[in-house]
């Protein structure tokens, strides 16, 4: 089974229909998007991480799956710090590196911000299924059947690139072809996974085809997507935290919206 497809935990989130984890992690996103500044991001990332808690996912899953995240945000924070717009007083000036009073303040913004929206997003399509979200796309947002199958079935796919790919590093090294010329022999390897991969792809839609999903006809679904009480309930709580993290932002005067000049 692909690494991709999570196992149903017990807590509530896991229930939940993954459309409504999309909304959710999109309109905590998008509203974040809106402005670069420091209260809204902080705000948010306060509400987000005591729900982080319940989610469901174990300490170690939830570390790793998001260490990405903790790695390239002060990184990308560190980065505006010495090369950001300049403004306000001065504190260290060499070369292209100026830090100032505003590059301290967007750094530490950007620092925030990218947690405040991928922190959830990551959290929320750990207890994703593949085939309920595909299930729920088409069936409620009403995506293109053919489109939405597609996706899924290449998704489930995904998962097996790591094993052809050692697969293949196994079968070279057995060849003694991986004894030197590590770069050209990384060229090579990946793509025989190209060409590997198209070869799957073509029989998958080939079996597809053959079995029906591609025809013009209404398709059944073998389960029932549904949205319900417990989606609304995860859609209202990106309000309230996007709504908080706003008002807040506009109430203390730091609201800075990334159209204004």
């Amino acid at each position: 089974m692909s690494a991709l497809v999570q196992a149903r935990g017990t807590a509530a989130i896991h229930t939940v229909n993954p459309v409504a984890k999309l909304a959710t992690a999109l309109l905590i996103a998008f509203t974040l998007v809106l402005s670069i500044d420091w209260v809204s991001a902080s705000v948010a990332l306060a509400l987000e991480l005591p729900l982080l808690a319940f989610a469901g996912v174990r300490a170690r899953t939830l570390l790793l799956r998001t260490s990405p995240i903790w790695i390239a945000a002060p990184f990308a924070g560190l980065t505006i710090l010495l090369y950001g717009k300049a403004s306000g007083a001065s504190h260290l000036e060499w070369m292209f590196v100026h830090v100032t009073d505003g590059s301290i303040e967007l750094a530490v913004a950007t620092v925030l911000r990218l947690l405040a929206i991928a922190l959830p997003g990551v959290v929320l399509f750990i207890t994703v299924d593949p085939t309920d979200l595909a299930d729920g796309l088409a069936q409620i947002v009403k995506l293109p059947a053919r489109f939405v199958l597609g996706a899924l079935a290449g998704l489930r796919l995904v998962g097996l690139f790591l094993d052809d790919w050692k697969s293949l590093e196994l079968a070279r090294r057995a060849r003694g072809l991986a004894d030197s010329g590590r770069i050209r022999r990384l060229f090579g390897q990946a793509f025989a996974l190209l060409v590997l991969s198209i070869r799957r792809g073509s029989k998958l839609a080939t079996a597809m085809e053959a079995r029906g999903f591609g025809g013009p006809t209404e398709r059944s679904w073998a389960r029932e997507s549904h949205f319900g009480r417990n989606e609304w309930a995860l859609l209202l709580i990106g309000v309230v935290i996007a709504a908080t993290a706003v008002t807040t932002s506009v109430e203390t005067g730091e609201w800075n919206f990334i159209a204004a000049p």
